[in-house]
């Protein structure tokens, strides 16, 4: 599903990976582990069954949920919507930059596979490093306008401010070693 269905409506605990990006969906699902298995949906099941097809292809368990999440709805099951939260501007985002101090901004949705995979990696980064950086967390899927404004347009993207100066940016996965050598 796009970002945009996927925010109008989604199964609790679900990723996104839109069929219709095939390259970021390859990339994607690259990340899932091929020993769990995989349910698909999209709007109306079409999408989802060719997303199916493929993952089974390349060595997934893959299901798709027949009629997508309009049969879904229809079968009165749960939906959880995007909630409406109130936007950030950038200078309310920047007042969260100390000038005094590194800062590591991770800017993750919460539905984004390859958030789900750093994010233990960040956790345990800031505990064992607390005191050598600032670690500030954005919900890039909620903050959409903010995201606009730092021209972020994937997750997680990862920006390193020094002396509240961007230094240093990178998006997707990234080598622990590589962002400690940042910070």
């Amino acid at each position: 599903r796009t970002t945009a269905e996927f925010q109008s409506g989604h199964i609790g605990d679900a990723l996104l990976a839109d069929w219709n990006n095939q390259k970021e969906f390859k990339k994607l699902a690259l990340l899932l582990d091929k020993s769990k298995p995989v349910y698909t949906y999209c709007l109306s099941g079409v999408r989802s069954s060719a997303a199916t097809n493929w993952l089974r292809q390349n060595g997934y368990t893959a299901y798709n949920l027949t009629g997508g999440i309009n049969a879904w709805k229809l079968a009165d099951k749960p939906v959880e919507q995007m909630k409406m939260v109130k936007q950030i501007t950038l200078e309310e985002y920047m007042s969260q930059i100390p000038k005094d101090k590194t800062v590591l901004a991770d800017i993750s949705a919460v539905w984004c596979p390859p958030c789900k995979i750093m994010k233990p990696l960040i956790d345990s980064m800031a505990a064992a490093n607390g005191s050598r950086f600032v670690l500030v967390r954005i919900d890039g899927g909620e903050q959409t306008q903010l995201c606009k404004q730092l021209k972020v347009d994937g997750f997680p993207t990862f920006i390193i401010y020094k002396q509240g100066k961007e230094s240093w940016r990178k998006q997707g996965i990234v080598d622990v070693k590589e962002l400690a050598s940042k910070l």
